[in-house]
């Protein structure tokens, strides 16, 4: 954010509610105004009278939940504008997006944008850090072992990590504890945020939320998450969704995706050797993957006895990670799949084109290990191009390593940027 500051006039702080936005942008801000709170006299008089008036004080100024008076947005720009473009005037945070996206395309060369995100596992205290995202771009072999990680109870330690979340909120207290916290927190964009953007009932988004849960880490089309919501499959949901209300999924989705609740892994469609066609669809993330546990109301116990869960909450961990650490980078974070049903879980790219592959696999057998990483040589024989930087297996916990076939062994919990 001060990196950000330094070089443009405003910048937009984007994320879902309670990953820290206010307190962070408070620390750089020379003065604050909470958009939200009607008690604060220039707040109404923004209100009432003139927006203008809350653009006033010390730079920068934060102007916290700036989408609840959507037309901040050109009067920030004509303000830089007046301002001669001096960098780091304002800050504008916010937990949704406004729907009318055309009154945000005259931001350019005025607004840097970043995108904020629950903690990783580094942020939260529960990654070592002893391999860096940017040093295996580098062509560094990792080293080290994760002293912390025990085999036998490695199950568990992913489990809590995951129902635990990257919430700031959750640092410290029980699992038991964050798990209410998070039921709370999906309770509320449930009953009262998604209502508000949607204009539906908190039955029939409750629905489309625990059917999303059940198809995270796969590419699921809207009408499988349509069925899925319709089936009733919970006694305490009354409300029922038609088979065939596709679009009732997608205006859901489309708030959700507002809220920054949801976020979809885009596929990756590299230059290939081969005639294999590339896969075109979305796989399906909640924003960190406690909300999936919170939305199906699975505690730590039951994940860790559910092996298959387990490896697909622990690949949408895995994506969380990867996308905050790739974001420091510039890069990006997608997925591969083609018609020869080769998938490989995660492929960050950066913008000057190296890639560098991911299996994500919470196991460490032998197996497991061998078929990811014929996956990962399989794929960098059909990418006809020379930018591969890395492929690694993106494990639970254990060694970190080079093995002698080129392919990095990372754990997830000694990952950093």
């Amino acid at each position: 954010m001060a990196e950000a500051l330094s070089r443009m006039g405003a910048v937009v702080v984007e994320g879902p509610k309670a990953v820290g936005k206010t307190s962070t942008a408070t620390l750089q801000a020379g003065t604050v105004v909470r958009l939200d709170d009607r008690s604060d006299p220039r707040v109404a008089a923004a209100f009432d009278l003139d927006p203008s008036l809350i653009l006033t004080g010390a730079a920068p100024v934060l102007l916290d939940e700036w989408q609840e008076i959507p037309e901040l947005w050109n009067r920030v720009r004509h303000e830089v504008d007046d301002r001669g473009g001096q960098p780091g005037q304002f800050i504008l945070t916010g937990s949704s997006t406004p729907d009318d996206q055309a009154r945000r395309h005259s931001g350019a060369g005025r607004f840097a944008m970043i995108q904020m995100r629950p903690l990783s596992l580094f942020e939260s205290g529960h990654s070592t850090g002893e391999v860096s995202l940017a040093a295996l771009f580098e062509g560094v072999s990792p080293h080290g072992y994760d002293a912390e990680w025990n085999a036998t109870d490695a199950r568990t330690q992913l489990a809590q990590r995951i129902v635990v979340g990257g919430w700031p909120v959750n640092i410290g207290v029980p699992v038991e504890t964050a798990a209410r916290n998070n039921a709370d927190y999906l309770a509320a964009i449930r009953e009262h945020d998604l209502p508000r953007l949607e204009g539906r009932d908190p039955g029939t988004a409750a629905k489309v939320v625990r059917a999303y849960a059940r198809v995270v880490s796969t590419p699921a089309y809207e009408t499988t998450i349509a069925r899925g919501a319709s089936a009733g499959q919970s006694d305490d949901l009354h409300v029922g969704l038609d088979a065939t209300s596709r679009d009732t999924v997608r205006r859901h989705l489309a708030a959700l995706e507002r809220l920054r609740i949801v976020e979809d892994l885009p596929a990756w469609a590299p230059p290939l050797r081969s005639s294999a066609r590339t896969n075109t669809a979305p796989k399906r993330h909640f924003v960190d993957p406690s909300l999936a546990a919170a939305a199906l109301n699975v505690g730590w116990q039951p994940l860790a006895a559910e092996p298959l869960t387990l490896g697909l909450w622990f690949e949408s961990l895995a994506v969380r990670d990867l996308r905050i650490y790739a974001q420091r980078l510039g890069g990006r974070v997608l997925y591969y799949r083609d018609s020869d049903k080769l998938e490989i879980d995660a492929v960050v790219e950066l913008p000057d084109g190296r890639w560098g592959a991911f299996e994500v696999k919470a196991g460490t057998g032998k197996a497991t290990m061998d078929t990811a990483v014929a996956n990962l040589q399989r794929l960098r024989a059909k990418v006809d191009d020379n930018r591969c930087a890395f492929l690694a297996v993106l494990t639970g916990g254990g060694v970190a390593a080079r093995g002698q076939n080129g392919v990095c062994v990372v754990p997830l919990r000694m990952l950093a940027p």
